[in-house]
């Protein structure tokens, strides 16, 4: 590692597949500090069911990134580009290398290639919107973003509020199309850049995300859940895990469809981020147990 410049090693892949341990040892090999690419697990409030860092993992290597926010906070990801850009000048005063690891696609993409820097909302659109979507639900959030920019319509994933939201927020802000404003270069980085994921075969992946979502029972994520009841409409919490348990505390479904539920849309999360991933040509792909080969391959480059 000696002969690279400054460098930022990206551990990606879907859920479950062991990013934190990987990125914990390859901390350990290279003297490093980790920066967390997982949007879940920013805010505070979620433990359990974002799978965090545990203590042990954390006292091995410096994270960052990791409970910084509250669900009540607005950020975004072109937020996070500009801290993450910030945070990379400190870390390399003192590292030739640094890693982030998460299966955030998007966030991982702004880091390393940009991100449009869209105006702000005023505080009473962002309530207006919510408010629309608390009222009247994903579909009319999709009926306005079809009417208001067709053509980000069909690129977009129109299932993600937060994405919708997110685009509608624009449209209305600058009177233009969310797609018309989107760029189409990447930005140059005064870093280097090795990107690395990490994949298993399915039906081990499959297997992992139901021990994890029955570890995660156990560890309390229905009580965890409870307490975050009553915050339920933030976009923090529309997320795989919480909503699925918010079903059963609404006496829609039963604890047990509940828990399938959660492994059934865990796997679907996990299959949209390979797509994502596989759909970069950048990434080097490993398995999990392959740790000595990374070291070797990133030493090469």
């Amino acid at each position: 590692m000696k002969n690279l410049s400054k460098t930022l090693v990206v551990v990606a892949g879907p859920t479950a597949v062991g990013k934190t341990d990987m990125a914990v040892r390859l901390a350990l090999e290279w003297q490093t500090e980790i920066i967390s690419a997982d949007s879940r697990q920013f805010y505070r409030e979620l433990n359990i069911g974002t799978a965090k860092p545990d203590m042990e993992q954390l006292s091995k290597a410096k994270h960052h990134f990791i409970g910084h926010l509250s669900i009540h906070d607005y950020y975004n990801v072109s937020r996070f580009e500009n801290d993450v850009l910030q945070l990379l000048e400190k870390l390399f005063i003192n590292h030739d290398v640094v890693l982030m690891v998460g299966g955030s696609g998007l966030y991982i993409d702004a880091v390393c290639q940009g991100i449009d820097d869209f105006p702000d909302p005023t505080p009473e659109l962002r309530r207006y919107l919510k408010g629309i979507y608390h009222d009247e639900g994903i579909g009319k959030l999709q009926e306005m973003l079809l009417k208001l920019d067709p053509e980000y319509y069909c690129l977009a994933d129109t299932g993600n509020p937060s994405r919708l939201l997110r685009a509608l927020e624009v449209c209305l802000t600058t009177g233009q199309k969310f797609s018309e404003l989107r760029l189409n270069y990447r930005k140059q980085r005064d870093f280097r850049i090795i990107k690395i994921a990490l994949n298993l075969s399915r039906p081990e992946l499959f297997s992992r995300i139901a021990t994890r979502v029955d570890l995660m029972m156990e560890k309390g994520l229905l009580e965890e859940a409870q307490q975050l009841l009553p915050f339920r409409q933030l976009n923090a919490l529309n997320t795989v895990g919480y909503k699925e348990i918010f079903e059963y505390l609404d006496s829609n479904i039963n604890l047990s469809q509940a828990i399938g539920n959660i492994k059934t849309n865990t796997r679907r999360y996990a299959k949209r981020q390979l797509t994502w991933f596989k759909k970069n040509g950048d990434y080097e792909w490993f398995r999990p147990d392959q740790e000595s080969e990374i070291i070797e391959w990133v030493g090469g480059k």
